[in-house]
């Protein structure tokens, strides 16, 4: 009977040691899987079986009993590597060792479009996240609002856990923002150009609209900086686009331009109430940098390069803008007649 006993005690030992310590994933061809917990252990178990992480629900609830994973158990995105033991599935589960997400924030015009970005890139589904960012009550402690709300983000890659909350993840975004102004001297060059970093950045939102040319972004920085000395109105293309919320318009007529929109820098002198969009870094340092020029208009190449003409003079700047209008017709002209 002893004998027995020990035999079925040995096997128990065995079994159990092969379940929880030497029992690996069993997925194949992918050496990794995410798996998320924003429900029970049992709906959990029903999960990790059918992605073929376990092998059986059971096992796992019991040895998930054993070690009060369900009392610490979290909501979030966790990485299993392949090969891992059921024993260091268990530990992650509770230890809450959540994998990072990546927040890739490139460029974003709208408060829309962010939500959707946060949305699917975290837990919290876009709808909550416009909900948030559409609240001046929310955005209060982050010493922003709706509209200068894009000034917090700084375009970059950002790791995060998959559960942060909205205003864990707005928290970080200022500490980022924060830190980017106090490198660089960035504060001091935007104080010698009497704007503040609101208004930099804003500007810069403008500028990135306009080219992907990093040699005229700095100069076209620079005229636009000498019609707000002057007192004249910016006149920027990209706010009338800003103002009918079309960002797919490629030609700006004179009957956009009677948009009543605070946006629309052809009606309303100074900047916008602010940014039209998340510049790129590089962008606001060339605001930041952009040289002493006695330039006022601009208008693009007729050779659709995507650099400019520079012009101080009014009767320079229209000889260059009817050669790109003059161009732009005959491409035009051009294109339609292909479509027919």
């Amino acid at each position: 009977m002893k004998k027995l006993f020990y035999l079925v005690f040995l096997l128990v030992l065995v079994y159990t040691s092969y379940n929880l310590l030497l029992k690996t994933t069993h997925f194949s061809g992918e050496k990794s899987s995410f798996v998320y917990t924003q429900t029970g252990l049992s709906d959990l178990a029903d999960t990790l079986v059918a992605k073929k992480i376990i092998l059986d629900k059971p096992s796992f609830l019991i040895f998930a009993k054993i070690l009060k994973v369900e009392d610490k158990l979290k909501p979030g995105r966790f990485l299993v590597l392949k090969n891992t033991s059921l024993l260091n599935l268990l530990r992650m589960l509770r230890n809450n060792h959540q994998a990072s997400v990546k927040f890739v924030l490139n460029k974003v015009r709208t408060r829309a479009e962010l939500a959707r970005l946060m949305g699917a890139t975290f837990s919290t589904d876009s709808a909550t996240c416009a909900t948030y960012l559409n609240s001046n009550d929310s955005l209060a402690k982050f010493e922003t609002d709706t509209i200068q709300l894009l000034t917090l983000f700084i375009p970059n890659t950002y790791e995060l856990y998959w559960s942060t909350p909205i205003a864990k993840i707005l928290q970080k975004m200022k500490a980022a923002a924060d830190a980017f102004w106090s490198n660089n001297h960035r504060m001091q060059k935007a104080k010698a150009l009497g704007l503040t970093p609101n208004e930099v950045y804003t500007l810069a939102s403008i500028v990135e609209e306009e080219t992907n040319n990093d040699s005229d972004k700095t100069i076209i920085a620079s005229v636009y900086q000498n019609r707000l000395k002057i007192n004249m109105p910016l006149q920027a293309c990209p706010t009338i686009k800003y103002a009918m919320q079309d960002f797919t318009l490629t030609r700006i007529y004179d009957k956009y331009l009677s948009n009543p929109s605070p946006y629309n820098t052809y009606k309303n002198k100074g900047l916008p109430p602010g940014p039209i969009g998340t510049p790129a870094p590089k962008t606001i340092d060339l605001v930041l940098d952009a040289p002493n020029t006695n330039y006022i208009y601009f208008v693009a190449k007729a050779d659709f390069s995507g650099y400019h003409h520079f012009s101080s003079n009014y009767t320079e700047h229209m000889k260059f803008a009817k050669e790109y209008q003059l161009k732009l017709d005959e491409y035009q002209a051009k294109k339609k007649q292909k479509e027919q």
